[in-house]
Order: structure tokens, then C-alpha cells, then sequence
């Protein structure tokens, strides 16, 4: 009885232990569930197409903020869909953009879209956080 005990006190720490990190590690939006459809399928499309140039935050991964590849963090959704379907139907040209939203269908351009402009960034300003205190 004493083994059985103990043996069930074990799996009880080690399940507890398990869902602590991974709350740790799923937190908020992070976690699958918590995301809409049309954000699951933006985070799933952006992982497999966008992400290599502009990262998964919306930060350009290789060439830095450029003309060649800007940073999309927070960019506004509409704006997004504007550019990507130009892009798609040769309004705007680009060696690789061209490309690359041609493989997107309606659906993933807006999913895209909604995936890009829900991150959010924060905003640090000097003179607020490094003046003095008010008196």
C-alpha cells in the first residue's frame, strides 16, 4: 500500500511538474487553441513561406529593415492584403515577392495578413524613461 502510494505521489509530481512548463513555455497567443482558424492558418503559412525573409515576428530576418525586406511587425492588415495581392497580380514587381504571393491563394494573402498584424510592439521612448522624475 505504502509502494502504491508513493508511486502515485510520483506521477502526480511529474504530471504537475509537466503542465508547469508547459505554461511556461505556451503562454497567451502562443498556444494553439487560443488562436481563431484564420490565425492558425496565417501562423501556419507564414512559418512555411514568409518567415525565412521576415521571421515569424515580422522582423526582417536577413538584409536588415531594407527596401529588399522590410520589417512587417504590426503592419496594418489592409495594408498587408494591398501589397501582397499587387505583388500576386504583377502591379508591383519584385524578383522574389512576384513570386511568392503568386503561390498564395485569397485566403492565405488575408490569413497572412491577420497573422502579421496582430503583433504588437513596443514602443520605447528615451525622453520618458530616462528623464527625471517630476517634483
Amino acid at each position: 500500500m505504502k509502494k502504491l502510494f508513493i508511486i502515485l505521489l510520483f506521477f502526480s509530481f511529474t504530471n504537475a511538474m509537466s503542465e508547469e512548463k508547459k505554461s511556461k513555455t505556451e503562454t497567451g497567443a502562443t498556444i494553439k487553441s487560443n488562436l481563431s482558424a484564420s490565425l492558425q492558418n496565417g501562423k501556419a503559412k507564414a512559418q512555411t513561406i514568409c518567415s525565412a525573409c521576415h521571421g515569424m515576428n515580422g522582423v526582417a530576418a536577413s538584409g536588415g529593415n531594407s527596401v529588399i525586406v522590410p520589417n512587417i511587425t504590426a503592419q496594418h492588415k489592409d495594408y498587408l492584403i494591398k501589397k501582397l495581392t499587387d505583388y500576386k497580380t504583377g502591379k508591383i514587381q519584385h524578383p522574389q515577392m512576384t513570386v511568392i504571393a503568386g503561390m498564395l491563394s485569397e485566403a492565405d494573402i488575408e490569413n497572412v495578413s491577420e497573422w502579421y498584424s496582430r503583433i504588437k510592439i513596443r514602443i520605447f521612448d528615451p525622453n520618458l524613461v530616462l528623464s527625471e522624475p517630476s517634483q
